[in-house]
């Protein structure tokens, strides 16, 4: 089996020394992912719009690695804010409704004051 590294092409990852993704076989491990958008390094102030951004950055690294978002096993969400979550509920429900992985939602300081989410998946091809 081959180890693939996956890159957003943000300047995070150059940074702190990790890859968006990584592919293991038939399992990908996406990194812990905020609401940037990577394009021109702008974040929304509003922490749905921000859930969003994080699962088309999300969504975007697993498709460069032949994965979806249905194949999502296993999802952590931070949120400095635990009350905020509420509002994530319906970008979450929209995303993984009918792929319902095991979760778990931990309230905790982010490295940048902007962020309200960071999203991290773990995600195994289906067999099609």
């Amino acid at each position: 089996m081959t180890r693939t590294l996956i890159s957003s092409g943000s300047k995070f990852e150059a940074d702190y020394a990790y890859s968006r993704a990584v592919v293991d076989g038939d399992w990908i491990f996406v990194s812990g992912t905020t609401g940037f958008n990577y394009a021109d390094m702008t974040i929304s102030d509003d922490v749905a719009a921000q859930t969003e951004q994080t699962l088309i950055n999300i969504k975007t690294a697993m498709e460069k690695a032949g994965f979806s978002l249905a194949d999502v096993v296993r999802v952590h969400y931070i949120l400095p804010v635990g009350s905020d979550f509420a509002l994530c509920a319906p970008v979450l429900r929209k995303c993984f409704g009918e792929v319902r992985p095991a979760s778990t939602m931990f309230v905790a300081p982010l490295i940048d004051p902007r962020m309200k989410i960071e999203i991290e998946v773990t995600g195994r091809k289906r067999s099609h």
